[in-house]
Protein backbone atom coordinates (compact mmCIF):
# COMPACT_ATOMS: atom_id res chain seq x y z
CA UNK A 1 0.00 0.00 0.00
CA UNK A 2 1.30 3.46 -0.89
CA UNK A 3 2.52 5.52 2.10
CA UNK A 4 0.06 8.29 1.24
CA UNK A 5 -2.80 5.79 1.22
CA UNK A 6 -1.72 4.37 4.58
CA UNK A 7 -1.65 7.88 6.00
CA UNK A 8 -5.05 8.68 4.47
CA UNK A 9 -6.50 5.52 6.03
CA UNK A 10 -5.10 6.55 9.41
CA UNK A 11 -6.51 10.04 8.94
CA UNK A 12 -9.93 8.60 8.16
CA UNK A 13 -9.83 6.45 11.29
CA UNK A 14 -8.89 9.45 13.39
CA UNK A 15 -11.53 11.65 11.77
CA UNK A 16 -14.20 8.99 12.34
CA UNK A 17 -13.33 8.88 16.04
CA UNK A 18 -13.13 12.67 16.28
CA UNK A 19 -16.55 12.96 14.65
CA UNK A 20 -17.99 10.47 17.15
CA UNK A 21 -16.44 12.41 20.04
CA UNK A 22 -17.75 15.72 18.69
CA UNK A 23 -21.22 14.22 18.39
CA UNK A 24 -21.11 12.91 21.94
CA UNK A 25 -19.88 16.25 23.30
CA UNK A 26 -22.71 18.01 21.45
CA UNK A 27 -25.31 15.53 22.73
CA UNK A 28 -24.29 15.72 26.40
CA UNK A 29 -25.75 19.23 27.03
CA UNK A 30 -28.97 18.14 25.28
CA UNK A 31 -29.15 15.11 27.57
CA UNK A 32 -28.63 17.29 30.65
CA UNK A 33 -31.30 19.73 29.43
CA UNK A 34 -33.73 16.85 28.86
CA UNK A 35 -33.32 15.38 32.34
CA UNK A 36 -33.51 18.84 33.92
CA UNK A 37 -36.72 19.52 32.00
CA UNK A 38 -38.17 16.23 33.20
CA UNK A 39 -37.27 17.16 36.77
CA UNK A 40 -38.78 20.62 36.30
CA UNK A 41 -42.04 19.09 35.05
CA UNK A 42 -42.24 16.87 38.12
CA UNK A 43 -41.54 19.88 40.33
CA UNK A 44 -44.33 21.86 38.67
CA UNK A 45 -46.79 19.00 39.26
CA UNK A 46 -45.71 18.84 42.90
CA UNK A 47 -46.17 22.59 43.27
CA UNK A 48 -49.64 22.32 41.72
CA UNK A 49 -50.58 19.58 44.21
CA UNK A 50 -49.18 21.65 47.06
CA UNK A 51 -51.17 24.68 45.90
CA UNK A 52 -54.35 22.57 45.74
CA UNK A 53 -53.69 21.26 49.26
CA UNK A 54 -53.05 24.77 50.60
CA UNK A 55 -56.25 26.03 48.94
CA UNK A 56 -58.14 23.11 50.48
CA UNK A 57 -56.78 23.83 53.94
CA UNK A 58 -57.47 27.55 53.57
CA UNK A 59 -61.10 26.95 52.59
CA UNK A 60 -61.55 24.54 55.51
CA UNK A 61 -60.20 27.14 57.97
CA UNK A 62 -62.56 29.76 56.55
CA UNK A 63 -65.52 27.41 56.79
CA UNK A 64 -64.61 26.46 60.34
CA UNK A 65 -64.54 30.19 61.12
CA UNK A 66 -67.96 30.58 59.49
CA UNK A 67 -69.35 27.79 61.71
CA UNK A 68 -68.00 29.55 64.76
CA UNK A 69 -69.60 32.80 63.62
CA UNK A 70 -72.97 31.09 63.12
CA UNK A 71 -72.72 29.34 66.49
CA UNK A 72 -72.02 32.65 68.19
CA UNK A 73 -74.97 34.18 66.39
CA UNK A 74 -77.23 31.29 67.49
CA UNK A 75 -76.11 31.75 71.10
CA UNK A 76 -76.87 35.45 70.87
CA UNK A 77 -80.28 34.86 69.24
CA UNK A 78 -81.24 32.34 71.93
CA UNK A 79 -80.46 34.94 74.57
CA UNK A 80 -82.56 37.51 72.75
CA UNK A 81 -85.45 35.04 72.45
CA UNK A 82 -85.83 35.11 76.20
CA UNK A 83 -86.71 38.79 75.97
CA UNK A 84 -89.12 38.44 73.06
CA UNK A 85 -92.30 40.51 73.66
CA UNK A 86 -94.50 38.65 71.17
CA UNK A 87 -94.88 35.33 69.41
CA UNK A 88 -94.03 36.95 66.08
CA UNK A 89 -90.70 38.18 67.40
CA UNK A 90 -90.08 34.81 69.08
CA UNK A 91 -90.85 32.97 65.83
CA UNK A 92 -88.57 35.34 63.93
CA UNK A 93 -85.72 34.45 66.26
CA UNK A 94 -86.47 30.74 65.79
CA UNK A 95 -86.47 31.18 62.01
CA UNK A 96 -83.13 32.95 62.13
CA UNK A 97 -81.68 30.26 64.41
CA UNK A 98 -82.96 27.57 62.04
CA UNK A 99 -81.33 29.33 59.10
CA UNK A 100 -77.99 29.48 60.97
CA UNK A 101 -78.25 25.78 61.83
CA UNK A 102 -78.93 24.93 58.17
CA UNK A 103 -75.88 26.95 57.18
CA UNK A 104 -73.78 25.12 59.77
CA UNK A 105 -75.00 21.77 58.38
CA UNK A 106 -74.24 22.86 54.81
CA UNK A 107 -70.77 24.07 55.82
CA UNK A 108 -70.04 20.86 57.72
CA UNK A 109 -70.94 18.86 54.61
CA UNK A 110 -68.56 20.96 52.57
CA UNK A 111 -65.80 20.50 55.17
CA UNK A 112 -66.28 16.73 54.93
CA UNK A 113 -65.95 16.97 51.16
CA UNK A 114 -62.75 18.98 51.53
CA UNK A 115 -61.36 16.49 54.03
CA UNK A 116 -62.06 13.70 51.55
CA UNK A 117 -60.25 15.66 48.83
CA UNK A 118 -57.34 16.54 51.14
CA UNK A 119 -56.43 12.97 52.03
CA UNK A 120 -55.34 11.87 48.51
CA UNK A 121 -53.76 15.28 47.96
CA UNK A 122 -51.64 14.91 51.09
CA UNK A 123 -50.59 11.39 50.05
CA UNK A 124 -49.78 12.59 46.53
CA UNK A 125 -47.68 15.48 47.84
CA UNK A 126 -45.80 13.25 50.28
CA UNK A 127 -45.14 10.62 47.60
CA UNK A 128 -44.09 13.25 45.04
CA UNK A 129 -41.70 14.86 47.53
CA UNK A 130 -40.01 11.50 48.12
CA UNK A 131 -39.81 10.72 44.40
CA UNK A 132 -38.51 14.20 43.64
CA UNK A 133 -35.73 13.85 46.22
CA UNK A 134 -34.64 10.56 44.63
CA UNK A 135 -34.89 12.02 41.12
CA UNK A 136 -32.84 15.08 42.12
CA UNK A 137 -30.02 12.78 43.25
CA UNK A 138 -30.26 10.83 39.99
CA UNK A 139 -30.19 14.03 37.92
CA UNK A 140 -27.21 15.38 39.87
CA UNK A 141 -25.40 12.07 39.35
CA UNK A 142 -26.18 12.07 35.61
CA UNK A 143 -25.05 15.68 35.27
CA UNK A 144 -21.79 14.84 37.04
CA UNK A 145 -21.29 11.82 34.79
CA UNK A 146 -22.01 13.94 31.70
CA UNK A 147 -19.50 16.57 32.81
CA UNK A 148 -16.86 13.91 33.47
CA UNK A 149 -17.58 12.27 30.09
CA UNK A 150 -17.26 15.64 28.37
CA UNK A 151 -13.90 16.28 30.06
CA UNK A 152 -12.63 12.83 29.01
CA UNK A 153 -13.90 13.35 25.45
CA UNK A 154 -12.22 16.73 25.13
CA UNK A 155 -8.93 15.31 26.42
CA UNK A 156 -9.12 12.43 23.95
CA UNK A 157 -10.00 14.79 21.10
CA UNK A 158 -6.97 16.95 21.94
CA UNK A 159 -4.66 13.90 21.78
CA UNK A 160 -6.19 12.68 18.54
CA UNK A 161 -5.90 16.12 16.95
CA UNK A 162 -2.22 16.20 17.90
CA UNK A 163 -1.70 12.80 16.23
CA UNK A 164 -3.69 13.99 13.22
CA UNK A 165 -1.57 17.12 12.89
CA UNK A 166 1.57 14.96 12.86
CA UNK A 167 0.13 12.73 10.10
CA UNK A 168 -0.79 15.77 8.02
CA UNK A 169 2.89 16.84 8.03
CA UNK A 170 3.84 13.47 6.51
CA UNK A 171 1.21 13.08 3.81
CA UNK A 172 1.70 14.62 0.36
CA UNK A 173 -0.01 18.05 0.43
CA UNK A 174 -1.85 17.38 -2.83
CA UNK A 175 -3.23 14.08 -1.49
CA UNK A 176 -4.22 15.72 1.79
CA UNK A 177 -6.01 18.52 -0.07
CA UNK A 178 -7.88 15.89 -2.11
CA UNK A 179 -8.69 13.97 1.08
CA UNK A 180 -10.15 17.07 2.71
CA UNK A 181 -12.12 18.02 -0.39
CA UNK A 182 -13.70 14.57 -0.63
CA UNK A 183 -14.33 14.32 3.11
CA UNK A 184 -16.27 17.58 3.15
CA UNK A 185 -18.40 16.49 0.22
CA UNK A 186 -19.01 12.91 1.41
CA UNK A 187 -20.36 13.31 4.94
CA UNK A 188 -16.91 13.08 6.52
CA UNK A 189 -15.86 9.89 4.71
CA UNK A 190 -13.08 10.31 2.14
CA UNK A 191 -11.53 6.84 2.11
CA UNK A 192 -13.09 3.48 1.25
CA UNK A 193 -11.71 -0.03 1.17
CA UNK A 194 -12.28 -2.40 -1.75
CA UNK A 195 -13.75 -5.60 -0.31
CA UNK A 196 -14.84 -8.59 -2.36
CA UNK A 197 -14.55 -6.54 -5.53
CA UNK A 198 -16.83 -3.76 -4.29
CA UNK A 199 -16.37 -0.32 -2.79
CA UNK A 200 -17.24 -0.74 0.89
CA UNK A 201 -18.98 2.66 1.02
CA UNK A 202 -21.11 2.83 -2.13
CA UNK A 203 -21.18 -0.99 -2.59
CA UNK A 204 -20.79 -0.70 -6.36
CA UNK A 205 -18.97 -3.52 -8.18
CA UNK A 206 -15.47 -2.44 -9.26
CA UNK A 207 -14.40 -3.06 -12.85
CA UNK A 208 -11.93 -5.96 -13.04
CA UNK A 209 -9.23 -3.95 -14.79
CA UNK A 210 -9.65 -1.09 -12.29
CA UNK A 211 -9.42 -3.58 -9.42
CA UNK A 212 -6.21 -5.09 -10.79
CA UNK A 213 -4.65 -1.63 -11.03
CA UNK A 214 -5.84 -0.90 -7.49
CA UNK A 215 -4.17 -4.05 -6.19
CA UNK A 216 -0.89 -3.04 -7.83
CA UNK A 217 -1.00 0.13 -5.69
CA UNK A 218 1.14 2.25 -7.98
CA UNK A 219 -0.94 5.42 -7.62
CA UNK A 220 -3.78 6.93 -5.59
CA UNK A 221 -7.06 5.82 -7.16
CA UNK A 222 -10.59 7.19 -6.81
CA UNK A 223 -13.78 5.09 -6.77
CA UNK A 224 -15.48 5.56 -10.14
CA UNK A 225 -18.87 5.62 -8.42
CA UNK A 226 -18.69 7.56 -5.14
CA UNK A 227 -15.43 9.41 -5.92
CA UNK A 228 -13.78 8.47 -2.63
CA UNK A 229 -10.12 7.48 -2.30
CA UNK A 230 -10.15 3.74 -2.81
CA UNK A 231 -7.62 1.27 -1.44
CA UNK A 232 -7.08 -2.46 -1.36
CA UNK A 233 -5.72 -4.26 1.70
CA UNK A 234 -4.38 -7.71 0.71
CA UNK A 235 -5.22 -10.59 3.08
CA UNK A 236 -2.53 -11.31 5.66
CA UNK A 237 -2.96 -15.10 5.74
CA UNK A 238 -4.54 -18.03 3.93
CA UNK A 239 -7.43 -17.96 6.41
CA UNK A 240 -8.24 -14.43 5.30
CA UNK A 241 -8.70 -15.73 1.76
CA UNK A 242 -11.17 -18.45 2.76
CA UNK A 243 -14.69 -17.42 3.82
CA UNK A 244 -15.55 -18.41 7.40
CA UNK A 245 -18.56 -20.41 6.12
CA UNK A 246 -16.36 -22.91 4.30
CA UNK A 247 -13.53 -23.34 6.78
Amino acid sequence: MLPDIELAVRLQSLDDRLAAIAKEIAELPKHVTAIEKKLDNHLKRLEADRASLVANQKERRKLEGDIQTHEQKISKLKGQMMDAKSNDIYNAFQHEIGFCQQEISRIEDRILELMGEADPLEKAVKAAEGELAVERKQVDAEKKTAQERSTIDRAEAAKLNAIRAEIVTKITPKIYAEYERIRKGRAGVAVSEAINGRCSKCHIQIRQQFLQELKQATSVMICESCKRILYYAPPESFDDLVPASVR
